[in-house]
């Protein structure tokens, strides 16, 4: 039901305030510099006929505040007494006089009480004092409770009590008047009532001065505003009293005291205490800006209204909470277009569509010092502060603003002295500095400037990647820029450079926002869908549709004080905090999560203006006219992660710095994921090391004890190589885990009875570092080492690699979603010299019935070299898949049999298959010679007639029969979706030299590997083409750069996933392989060999295993030497080797080399003779025994 006007009244002066009864008979309203407050009484309650008589309360001068008197233990059945307090000093009291039917009422003065000591009327009128009433019902709550306390609360507490028994406090009210002089004054009113009352009197309980109201003192002092309102009340939970005082500047005021003390003489520091100071706009919030610190804070709203905030750092969660108070305030702009702020919230500069101005707010109401006119091309996209050229010159700052047409301008701002007065304009400045344009391809979309994160830089003075970036700036087309300034004040000029860049490939980004971190953020053109990207390394880090959740309104960075970023995405109604996550690349686990939502409706409805981070992790929120401040301590209840592993305190809070290092930084060593790594990187001793101190460790360990994250190893294992530590005598090389890292054979030995005792162990007792899934997945490596274990002896170390993932892939077949082996186990079992081994095992872990899901599933004729082996296996596979059909029916293993060339075998079982009504045409087509042209037609046309019926393996099958390999191929690449099954059925058909093959490497594997992004694929195509020289540089720079025409790569290409650490391992092992990869490697440059080498030591320390980076980066071996020009020489690098190089070189390779060696140009007619020394015809039979 919506109210009616059933009366209203039309007064000379628009009343400011009204104030109804506590009976709700009378209603006291006063209007701006009101001598006589009026009096309504209603006459009449019919609905026809609403009449009000109104009584006039004359004052000698402007009356600032009326207040009607509560009735005693909430009743409404008392006098309604009316107090008012004028500026003249004194508080009035008003009484009604009785009335009869037909008089319309009088009302009259009972008291007037002087406050005492009046300060002159001119300090009046700036708000110098104000009243407040302290209702006889609140004061008995609070009397009550402290008189049936047992204990004194201080060494004057006996005197506060004996003044406290003084009032009568069962007819008593107390008025309390606090002055900007720090003095505080109290009356306490008795049975108040008509003039003449008999028991009616005034008490003045004291007058002391404090400094606790210094802060009291302070409000008046900056409040212009004659009217200040003051309401207190008892706390019902506590007895303590609270003084509510609103400033009419925008300011409300809280304060707390104990009753005790507030009567109290001698307590002159705990008589009053600010709670806090409540303090906003009058209109929404549009923008919040914060200064590179975080500790000051500017809020504006479209009419122009601007507040400087001031940030206090809080220090821990459980001692304090976080603090914005007002510092101050900016009215009467023009429509501000940017603001930058200066010396910690001291100044504040900003930008319209005419003028630069600069602000002055180190008092309660912002000056404007000096302003410069600006005369802008198109609209300025950001304002930011620049670096300073000169470390220790406070006084001067350099603002620069960019527009869409790439150019800028720089000014120079020149502050006043931080110790001078803060009134003092004279040597404030602004002018124009210089003007500049940036070196971008095309426009500018948006400029910003980057959100400040990690600990802050260090100057160095010097323009280079490694400087502090202060802006990012994107593109219609989604190139993103991180860039970096340099002000040279000599020849007044700024100099720019792009720290880094990528092309992101999001047209017509919404927003954008980045950090000094080097991440930014995307926001599609439909605001739903957001990206996360490492622009440094040019590698996204997270997709996510947020299409549920409304539109995404902002984006803000922070991060904790080791580094690890934050990212805020604001919606209408609710924040969203993602966290940076480890890199997973055991469970392909996402870079970032949702660690915490904020939902601002139980609070307000307004929707979100704008929010920024504070210092210290702290977020603020603007939603219409308030600001909300969220610490970082949360409630277990708002976590959105289920597995955080945080020790709670006993209010079951957590902290957000705490849980994001949880979720990052260095993982114990005994992690699965530091072990597959470890694996990974042929560190195989180390891992028999760490699980034989995980064995020792768990045998005593008591649930609940901590373990040592690195179980009392030594630091310098993990980075320092084998060269330089002590060996082993009687160390097996051929060991899979042989121990290299201790002389002590107990500490390196693991044993299978140790794996057994160790998963047992884990079935018990819960590791504090590990989830439940990790520890799960640590049995799994445990297991799957001493599986290898057995092998040891007749492993390499890429067949050692497969073994133990292909088995890590069966344990854990139930549990992920793969389907197939990766790539990366592709190519360590295509470069093992151990495949015999690994066919062996491979078939075992099919139980000795390999179909084709499984052969796919372990790529097995992707990575089987021996094409003898590879007819075999296939066959035995076109068995086992006639052999478990359930109807044996030869339709399934046609495409086989066909490929083998076994058509033979194939009508035999036809012959058998008498239960299938296809047996009697089948056997006779397949009875004929298809070396015939009339039955290779006949063939093709029952192909595609398959192909109609989408029976698209027969056909394929049939292709074959017809002698049409690459139709085969085609329907099995196309309508299968099968690149496995058109490799193998081209391999074994034609052999690895066949036309078909390479076409299917060539056309499909290729720009597949160059779409998504695949270095693994890669490397392998370009090694089964013969091109070893390109798969080792696949290894190391982009697919989609070593084709000729290559499609554009995904997004996902992009994807954190598609890099990995192991990259450099295979890298390093296959460069010194034969004389094509030392050719290939050495026209790798010695940048792009380094960007490689240091990209995927972050890679390890993105992953928590920072002891391998380390040790990556210390030991990696760049190849030596170079000649003039910079390039290497493949032969010299040769000579350095003591190890046999297979000689795979072809007469253009050769010709290559013959020009390095010279320093000549070659002509491609030309075939000099290699030289007799690398000519070994010895070796090179020896190597070709073994595969190559």
């Amino acid at each position: 039901m919506q109210p009616v006007c059933s009366w209203q009244k039309n007064l000379a002066s628009p009343a400011k305030s009204a104030f109804l009864s506590q009976d709700s008979s009378f209603v006291a309203s006063i209007s701006h510099f009101d001598c006589l407050p009026k009096i309504w009484r209603r006459l009449t309650y019919g609905s026809d006929d609403v009449r009000f008589d109104v009584t006039y309360l004359h004052h000698p001068d402007v009356v600032t505040s009326v207040k009607w008197r509560k009735t005693p233990h909430g009743s409404q059945n008392g006098e309604n007494i009316l107090f008012t307090h004028c500026l003249d000093g004194f508080i009035r009291i008003w009484v009604p006089m009785p009335t009869s039917a037909n008089d319309s009422g009088r009302w009259q003065l009972c008291r007037s009480v002087s406050l005492g000591n009046c300060v002159s009327r001119s300090l009046n009128t700036s708000g110098s004092k104000f009243a407040c009433f302290i209702d006889n019902r609140e004061l008995v709550v609070a009397l009550n409770r402290v008189m049936g306390a047992q204990t004194v609360p201080s060494d004057g507490g006996e005197f506060a009590l004996h003044q406290i028994a003084n009032i009568p406090s069962k007819t008593s009210d107390v008025c309390v008047v606090v002055d900007r002089f720090d003095t505080i004054s109290a009356w306490a009113f008795e049975s108040l009532g008509p003039p003449g009352h008999e028991k009616s009197r005034v008490l003045k309980i004291g007058r002391e001065t404090s400094r606790q109201l210094k802060t009291v003192g302070g409000l008046l002092l900056t409040c212009n505003f004659p009217r200040i309102q003051a309401r207190s009340y008892c706390d019902r939970s506590d007895g303590k009293l609270h003084m509510i005082i609103h400033l009419f500047d925008g300011r409300i005021a809280i304060f707390e005291s104990d009753v005790t003390d507030f009567f109290d003489r001698t307590s002159d520091d705990k008589r009053l205490s600010l709670n806090g100071v409540w303090s906003g706009h009058s209109a929404p919030v549009q923008k919040i800006l914060r200064d590179f610190s975080g500790r000051s804070v500017v809020s504006r709203t479209g009419d122009g209204e601007c507040i400087i905030w001031k940030h206090t750092i809080s220090q821990t969660c459980e001692t304090s909470a976080p603090r914005l108070s007002r510092r101050s305030r900016a009215t009467g702009l023009r429509p501000i277009l940017r603001a930058c702020i200066l010396r910690h919230g001291s100044f504040v500069v900003f930008l319209d569509a005419d003028s630069l101005s600069l602000w002055d707010c180190r008092h309660e109401s912002a000056l404007l010092l000096t302003q410069c006119p600006v005369l802008l091309s198109n609209t300025p996209l950001c304002l930011i502060k620049l670096p300073r050229s000169i470390v220790g010159q406070p006084r001067t700052a350099h603002i620069a603003t960019v527009m869409s047409d790439r150019r800028g301008v720089v000014w120079q701002v020149d502050l006043p002295s931080p110790d001078g007065d803060s009134h003092d304009s004279d040597n404030a400045g602004v002018q124009e500095f210089c003007c500049f344009e940036l070196e971008t391809p095309e426009c500018l979309s948006h400029v910003l400037p980057v959100d400040p994160a990690g600990s802050t830089p260090a100057m160095s003075g010097f323009l280079d990647v490694f400087a502090r970036d202060v802006a990012i700036s994107y593109h219609r087309t989604g190139r993103v820029d991180f860039w970096t300034a340099r002000v040279d004040p000599l020849r007044r000029g700024v100099d720019w450079l792009s720290t880094c860049s990528t092309n992101t490939g999001i047209c017509d980004p919404a927003l954008v926002s980045g950090s000094m971190l080097k991440k930014a953020a995307l926001v599609d053109y439909r605001r739903s869908q957001i990206t996360i990207w490492d622009i440094g390394g040019s590698q996204l880090e997270f997709e996510e549709d947020y299409r549920m959740h409304n539109a995404i309104r902002d984006l803000d960075w922070t991060s904790t004080p080791d580094g690890q970023s934050i990212l805020a995405v604001g919606f209408q109604h609710h924040v969203v905090l993602l966290s940076q996550m480890r890199f997973d690349y055991l469970n392909k686990g996402p870079a970032w999560g949702a660690i915490r939502e904020i939902r601002i409706r139980d609070f307000t409805p307004h929707p979100i203006g704008d929010s920024t981070w504070l210092s210290d992790g702290h977020l603020l929120i603007g939603a219409g006219n308030q600001l909300i401040i969220y610490d970082r301590c949360a409630n277990s209840d708002e976590t959105l992660m289920a597995d955080i592993r945080l020790a709670h305190p006993r209010d079951g809070s957590w902290d957000l710095f705490d849980a994001v290092q949880r979720l990052n930084g260095p993982i114990p060593v005994f992690h699965p994921q530091f072990l597959s790594q470890c694996i990974l990187a042929g560190k195989n001793s180390l891992v028999q090391t760490i699980l034989a101190a995980l064995y020792r460790t768990l045998k005593y360990l008591v649930p609940g004890e901590p373990v040592d994250d690195y179980l009392g190893l030594d630091l310098q294992e993990f980075y320092t190589s084998p060269a330089t530590r002590r060996p082993v005598p009687n160390r097996s090389m051929e060991s899979f885990i042989a121990s290299e890292h201790d002389t002590n054979d107990q500490l390196g030995s693991f044993s299978e009875l140790m794996a057994s005792s160790v998963n047992q162990s884990l079935l018990r007792i819960g590791i504090p570092q590990l989830s439940g899934l990790e520890q799960i997945q640590l049995a799994d490596i445990v297991e799957c080492v001493a599986v290898v274990e057995k092998h040891r002896r007749s492993l390499d170390e890429n067949g050692a690699r497969f073994m133990l993932f292909c088995r890590h892939h069966a344990l854990r077949r139930g549990r992920t979603s793969d389907k197939h082996l990766s790539w990366r186990e592709i190519c360590w079992a295509y470069h093992s010299t151990s495949q015999d081994l690994l066919v062996e095992f491979v078939t075992g872990q099919a139980q000795g019935e390999m179909t084709w899901e499984h052969a796919r599933e372990t790529g097995l004729f992707m990575w089987l070299a021996d094409p003898d082996a590879v007819k075999r296996q296939f066959e035995a596979l076109a068995r086992n898949s006639y052999t478990h059909s359930p109807s044996k029916n030869p339709v399934d293993c046609s495409l086989y049999y066909l490929a083998l060339r076994k058509k033979t075998v194939l009508l035999r079982l036809w012959r058998t298959a008498n239960a299938n009504r296809e047996q009697a045409a089948t056997q006779r087509l397949l009875a004929n010679n298809f070396d015939d042209s009339k039955w290779r037609k006949a063939a093709l046309k029952n192909a595609y007639a398959l192909l109609s019926k989408r029976r698209f393996q027969y056909a394929a099958a049939f292709f074959l029969l017809a002698g049409q390999l690459q139709d085969a191929v085609d329907v099995c690449v196309r309508q299968l979706r099968d690149v496995q099954l058109a490799i193998a059925v081209s391999r074994v058909h034609e052999g690895d030299e066949g036309p078909v093959l390479r076409r299917i490497l060539q056309k499909e594997v290729l720009p597949m590997a160059a779409q998504e992004g695949n270095r693994w694929l890669a490397s392998w195509a370009f090694w089964m083409l013969g091109r070893r020289d390109v798969a080792v540089k696949a290894l190391v720079i982009p697919v989609y750069t070593l084709l000729d025409t290559a499609p554009l790569p995904e997004t996902k290409s992009r994807l954190f996933l598609t890099d990995d650490p192991a990259l450099v391992v295979l890298y390093s092992q296959l460069r010194q392989k034969t004389l094509q990869t030392l050719t290939g490697a050495s026209t790798v440059t010695p940048e792009s060999e380094w960007e490689f080498v240091l990209h995927s030591a972050k890679l390890y320390d993105r992953m928590g295993c920072d002891l391998l980076g380390l040790e990556l980066v210390r030991n990696w071996e760049f190849p030596q030497p170079r000649q003039a020009d910079g390039k290497i020489n493949p032969l010299k690098l040769l000579r350095r080797r003591s190890s046999l190089v297979v000689n795979d070189l072809t007469p253009s390779h050769r010709d290559l080399i013959r020009g390095l060696a010279t320093g000549s140009e070659v002509s491609a007619t030309s075939q000099p003779e290699l030289s007799v020394a690398f000519r070994e015809p010895d070796a090179a039979t020896l190597l070709d025994s073994f595969g190559f």
